[in-house]
């Protein structure tokens, strides 16, 4: 109206067309309950209003910078759309601009018929509402941002506590399948302890017999002496042992702490090799096979984590046996079950190799079996994260290598590769 006042009766009918189509817009709305088609033509209705001022009140000179407030189609879009979309409105935006610089310079007496105050009122206020609007629309873009980074943080703590306890059921699972395993390794050391002990005692019984006779026998109660420290030595000795196997198994059950300490692979080969084995033959009193040890004696020492590198062994052994049983259980002719493991240095780096005479790997399958959940054992028996931790726990914790080779009918080997100390 203040425009029609000043002289511009078609500036009003441009404003009314305006919100005349705005509330048909919305009551279509209403109906239809198509939002899209309401944004689509709301936005488009935007950028078509400026030029209708714009040619009613007389040009960039006199509509000041109504025209400019086409910018809010594109910043409207970005906020109630995409940015695909937005991206459109505001090459309509530019056109929109062109034209109506176009339709001046042909048509227009560009000098201005506004009050200087009418025209800077305008031009400050249209400026204001653009700014308004640039500013909300980035605010909205940061809050987005940040939520996202939120959300997604809280997803990564997630999915960082979810590999915490997937590992730890996995070790849990391996050593559960060593319980008759263990309790057989440490039956045979404290049977020898229990043994040399009744014998001490009945050395011990022998000797006190002897001192209370009158005429005492010096050489053998020297003799008996010597027998009960020789016994007392190794009750030590196989205490230690059943020892070792406690603390193996305790240091195997623990979240591993990464901490690096020089280890002795020989020492770890052996000790889950076995336990591995009587494991099995827990469960299957019937299997046995043959284990072929290739220890090198001068093998050097390796910087790791040895309860981590104890559970690499233990899966492969593992693994191992479960394969070669799986075959004799097929009922092959003459056929002898046997998993080995071998160690040896090779230029300043450690090699340990698993090998065994089972089923073998088929060609297409070995490209995944270090994939998290990818089992070829059946549904029950296998968790799918064995080697996938194996091969983490190799390539990532220790900076090895783990690669496999196989053939069908023949046999599998896995080779670890770690840098010497």
């Amino acid at each position: 109206m203040l425009y029609a006042w000043l002289g511009f009766p078609l500036a009003p009918i441009a404003t009314f067309i305006y919100v005349g189509f705005s509330a048909l817009n919305l009551l279509v709305l209403f109906i239809t309950k198509r939002y899209t088609f309401f944004t689509t033509t709301q936005l488009v209705f935007i950028i078509l209003n400026p030029i209708m001022a714009h040619v009613a009140i007389g040009g960039f000179i006199d509509s000041s910078g109504i025209i400019l407030s086409a910018i809010l189609s594109p910043l409207g879009a970005l906020l109630f759309t995409n940015y695909r979309t937005a991206r459109i409105y505001f090459f309509l935006f530019v056109a929109d601009v062109v034209l109506a610089g176009v339709w001046d310079w042909q048509h227009l007496d560009q000098q201005p018929r506004l009050p200087k105050e009418v025209r800077t009122i305008s031009f400050v206020s249209n400026m204001l509402i653009i700014c308004l609007v640039v500013y909300l629309l980035i605010e909205d873009t940061l809050k987005k941002k940040e939520q996202a980074q939120q959300q997604l943080q809280k997803s990564l703590d997630h999915l960082q506590a979810t590999q915490a306890q997937l590992v730890q059921r996995e070790k849990m699972a391996s050593l559960g399948e060593l319980t008759a395993g263990i309790a057989h390794e440490i039956q045979n050391p404290l049977n020898f302890v229990n043994n040399f002990a009744e014998v001490s005692a009945e050395l011990l019984d022998e000797l006190e017999e002897e001192q209370q006779k009158p005429q005492r026998d010096a050489s053998l109660e020297a003799e008996l002496l010597a027998d009960v420290q020789q016994n007392l030595h190794k009750i030590s000795q196989h205490g230690q042992r059943a020892g070792s196997i406690v603390r193996a198994m305790l240091e195997h059950s623990r979240s591993s702490t990464g901490e690096r300490q020089p280890t002795d692979l020989n020492a770890l080969a052996d000790e889950y090799l076995r336990l591995a084995y009587h494991g099995l033959r827990a469960k299957d009193k019937l299997f046995n096979a043959t284990l072929a040890l290739d220890l090198a004696p001068d093998l050097p020492l390796v910087l790791g984590a040895g309860a981590d590198l104890g559970r690499v062994l233990l899966n492969l052994f593992n693994n191992a046996f479960y394969a070669v049983h799986q075959r004799q259980q097929a009922g092959e002719p003459d056929y002898a079950p046997t998993v080995g493991v071998a160690t040896r240095a090779v230029g300043n780096r450690v090699e340990v190799r698993v090998h065994d005479n089972g089923a073998g790997i088929p060609a297409n399958i070995q490209a995944k079996i270090f994939q998290p959940f990818f089992t070829t054992k059946p549904t029950g028996e296998g968790t799918g994260l064995g080697l996938s931790l194996t091969h983490d726990i190799i390539v990532n914790g220790h900076g090895g290598t783990l690669t496999v080779e196989s053939q069908v009918g023949v046999g599998t080997t896995f080779a670890i590769t770690l840098p010497g100390t």
